[in-house]
């Protein structure tokens, strides 16, 4: 990166947490261009500085373009900034790949974990592209787009196994009402970011249920704790599940109306059906994603992990609401580890 420019960056793509990024990014003083999938909001970002697919009401910096063309997107940019489903990852990274330059850094806003092969979003990055893991990095924490669109103060960790790329991703996203940590990590990052969605469909789920505040505090705890176990046998540090991408990310998303993975919870705890929470909810939401891969995970760690399971089969329809309250209530008791 020259020290004469400032860092530019691409974003993929402009959805509401890439837009809350691009927003973030270019305040802090990056060159920051937008990919879009539809013209339309590639042209209101343009002309109108706004995005009106999720953010029709917040002004975006001037400064923020946006582009349909990948590779207009992705040349010259130091940091390659992906916030797409995780499940549409592989297939949508392997189309963009030949236009990543040799010396870009990307970093992934994910929270998911790829279905059939249980990968994190940095493993299927690294598989995808051939770049080395010191050049793939994470961006986790308690950050819900609508709050940051607003200005609202907020932190996050960035987590890279190489420290010297984590403060330049750092440096590229400081801002007065955004204040990034750095971590190696990234392991520990990803679980977290990833396990929180289904901790948080099970805190919608014991919502809509009218199971009270204390159902919902034990299921945020209790899940800190699965979360951290898994995280420990799969090589992190415990530290980091107590940190911003840990127990911070985990308190937003399960305590937040604006959290999507709670929406849909409240919403089968209501008694609507996974397809007619799905339609409910209409955005994309990991934890419903990502749960049977994440047990796959604890399977194959030899991790208990008894809220994942109650959730997972409640979305495969194997129990019913009563049944996975029962399933969780009636478990043996045990010293709280």
């Amino acid at each position: 990166m020259s020290q004469h420019r400032p860092a530019r960056a691409a974003v993929f793509s402009a959805g509401s947490w890439g837009t809350a990024v691009a927003k973030i990014m270019t305040n802090a003083g990056t060159d920051v261009i937008a990919y879009a999938r539809r013209g339309e909001i590639a042209d209101a970002i343009n002309r109108e500085h706004r995005n009106p697919g999720y953010f029709p009401d917040v002004d975006l910096p001037p400064t923020l373009t946006a582009t349909t063309d990948p590779a207009t997107a992705l040349d010259g940019a130091d940091f390659l900034i992906l916030s797409i489903p995780a499940q549409s990852l592989r297939e949508s990274l392997a189309s963009w790949a030949p236009h990543i330059g040799r010396d870009t850094v990307i970093v992934s806003l994910m929270k998911g974990i790829e279905r059939d092969t249980d990968l994190r979003a940095s493993e299927v990055i690294t598989e995808v592209t051939g770049i080395p893991a010191e050049r793939v990095a994470v961006l986790s924490g308690p950050n819900l787009a609508r709050e940051i669109m607003a200005g609202r103060p907020a932190a996050a960790t960035v987590a890279c196994p190489d420290e010297a790329t984590a403060i330049r991703i750092q440096r590229a996203c400081h801002t007065s009402y955004f204040r990034p940590y750095t971590s190696t990590d990234v392991t520990g990052c990803e679980l977290g970011g990833a396990v929180k969605n289904v901790i948080a469909l099970a805190v919608g789920i014991a919502s809509g249920m009218g199971l009270g505040h204390n159902a919902q505090a034990m299921l945020i705890t209790r899940g800190l704790a699965e979360t951290t176990r898994l995280a420990v046998a799969m090589g992190a540090h415990p530290a980091t599940l107590a940190g911003l991408a840990g127990l911070g990310d985990l308190i937003a998303t399960c305590s937040s109306p604006l959290s999507r993975n709670r929406a849909f919870g409240t919403h089968l705890g209501k008694g609507l059906s996974v397809e007619e929470a799905t339609a409910a909810t209409r955005q994309t939401t990991e934890g419903v994603k990502s749960a049977e891969a994440i047990l796959g995970l604890a399977q194959a760690h030899g991790v208990d992990m008894p809220i994942t399971d109650v959730v997972t089969a409640l979305l495969k329809g194997k129990v019913t609401l009563e049944q996975a309250t029962a399933a969780l209530m009636q478990r043996p008791p045990k010293p709280e580890r």
